[in-house]
């Protein structure tokens, strides 16, 4: 193999595929110290200010002449002047596609009485305000397979009881956009598939009250869905039994479901990179971005989010979307975030993160190039606003932060029963109701990290393996977990403290 890789005929830079030494030649060119793995390598004399290529697209400008063989980061590029205000050319729905030839294939799903189809059976247990936080996790605790395997044993077709807490719920305006938000998270998860049944705790004189968030949410109280108030219950350890006992009443009912084959229609996949390096746009990325055309061909929803690491690159998504309104949508959630940062004393280009620098991203610009590659190359049917429920099928695109956990959590609200997520520099992630399939962007990761890590991709930059083919790999992966294969994550417990609503606005 080459020591390097070149990811387009008209970039400027190479990207190391192992640790490089000065003195090695690269396309004649002859490299300048040490260059480490899935970092940059010019390939010819850059001036100051002069836009550099990967991947065909400007990822920066030189901040310093850069000679040939050099090592291309930080020291030496960055986003300029412009801070990443270049033009870029949305042509809106320039390379619409016909719709790809419909594929069938089933997984072994939960048909729920109303239609929707689930890929895993829980209990929840949410609460309406961060007061009411530890009276629900006890409530879960008490059906832990690890500290009370009793509890469960009589009903083995319910994966588990999970507490889903968060740190809001009061001291915010109740009309405003963080009360909209944190309201429309809960209303997709208490009515989402993957719950048989879903209690909600309140402490009772929050700012969201239970009964208002029902009725904003057009929810009803049922066998489905019990809610109650530790003020009202008469303290915590009432509430506790009381919460228990409730989940006792739904557990046999919660137990009677079946798995049966289903159409691969019904999964939706939340797509989510985190710890990125400088292989995600090359190997995990666009892997996962053949699986999502596979799954979209069989009828299935792939959901995009993390808007500040699509910045840079939203004109590749406008120019996939199927009418003007979807790539107007998009581009004005752009410009919210562009003011939202700007209100907040930031910039879009404060990412990426020291862990995706040493990986070998240097801009935001280089990082959501490969960041989108993870939709694939089918056509935008939709846009969506956080945690808003996702009733297109195909691949949607939703406005979340690049926050993994927060971003996360608004797909499964927005319907997401799967989470596929990429890594070059590891993650621990897990996510409940939905399993998470974690993908590693490198071999060194994969052999560091295995015991958290659901496939390599690392193999393509091996060159053991090519994008489709390990898309297809991904894509089987997918049936087989939504069937009720278990995720490296889930088998560790991970899930429950990963449910982060994104929170808006003033801490009163």
């Amino acid at each position: 193999m080459h020591p390097f890789i070149r990811l387009h005929a008209a970039d400027d830079v190479l990207i190391a595929r192992a640790q490089l030494v000065g003195g090695t030649t690269v396309e004649s060119v002859t490299v300048k110290g040490l260059i480490p793995a899935g970092h940059k390598i010019a390939t010819r004399a850059i001036a100051v200010g002069e836009p550099v290529r990967r991947y065909n697209q400007i990822i920066g400008f030189a901040s310093k002449p850069i000679a040939p063989g050099e090592h291309v980061h930080t020291h030496n590029l960055d986003m300029g002047s412009n801070k990443g205000n270049f033009a870029r050319d949305y042509a809106f729905g320039a390379d619409v596609k016909p719709a790809p030839e419909r594929l069938s294939a089933t997984f072994m799903g939960i048909q729920r009485p109303d239609g929707r189809v689930a890929t895993r059976n829980y209990i929840g247990v949410l609460t309406s305000v961060n007061c009411s936080a530890t009276a629900a996790r006890a409530i879960a605790d008490h059906f832990s397979r690890h500290t009370n395997p009793q509890a469960l044993a009589d009903f083995p077709h319910v994966d588990g009881v999970v507490a889903l807490t968060h740190g809001t719920g009061c001291g915010m305006d109740t009309e405003g956009m963080g009360m909209q938000i944190l309201q429309r998270t809960l209303t997709g998860y208490a009515t989402h598939a993957n719950f048989w049944g879903v209690l909600v705790v309140g402490l009772g004189c929050e700012a969201n009250q239970i009964n208002a968030w029902l009725s904003h949410g057009s929810l009803r109280e049922g066998d489905n869905l019990r809610v109650f108030n530790i003020q009202d219950t008469g303290g915590t350890t009432k509430t506790v039994a009381k919460g228990i006992e409730l989940v006792k009443a739904m557990l046999p009912q919660a137990n009677t479901v079946r798995r049966e084959p289903c159409s691969a229609e019904h999964i939706r996949i939340g797509l989510q990179c985190g710890g990125s390096d400088g292989y995600s746009g090359i190997s995990a990325n666009p892997a996962l971005g053949a699986a999502v055309d596979l799954l979209v061909a069989h009828g299935g929803t792939a959901i995009l989010s993390e808007t500040p690491e699509i910045y840079g690159a939203e004109h590749l998504l406008t120019r996939r979307a199927v009418r003007p309104e979807i790539a107007e949508k998009l581009i004005a959630r752009i410009k919210w975030w562009e003011h939202y940062t700007q209100i907040n004393e930031g910039e879009m280009n404060n990412n990426p993160s020291p862990g995706n620098k040493a990986g070998g991203l240097t801009t935001i610009l280089e990082k959501s190039l490969g960041a989108v590659a993870k939709g694939g190359t089918t056509n935008l049917q939709g846009v969506y606003e956080y945690a808003e429920k996702v009733d297109a099928q195909g691949f949607v695109y939703m406005d979340t932060p690049g926050y993994d956990p927060v971003s996360a959590t608004g797909q499964v609200a927005g319907g997401a029963n799967m989470i596929c997520f990429t890594t070059g520099r590891g993650s621990a992630y897990g996510c409940a109701p939905s399993p998470s399939l974690k993908l590693a962007t490198n071999s060194a990761l994969w052999r560091k990290q295995e015991d958290d890590m659901d496939i390599n991709c690392g193999e393509i930059i091996d060159g053991t393996s090519s994008v489709a083919e390990m898309g297809q790999r991904i894509f089987e992966l997918v049936l087989a977990t939504a069937s009720g294969a278990m995720s490296k994550s889930e088998a560790h417990g991970y899930g429950q403290s990963e449910f982060v609503p994104w929170q808006v606005g003033a801490v009163m």
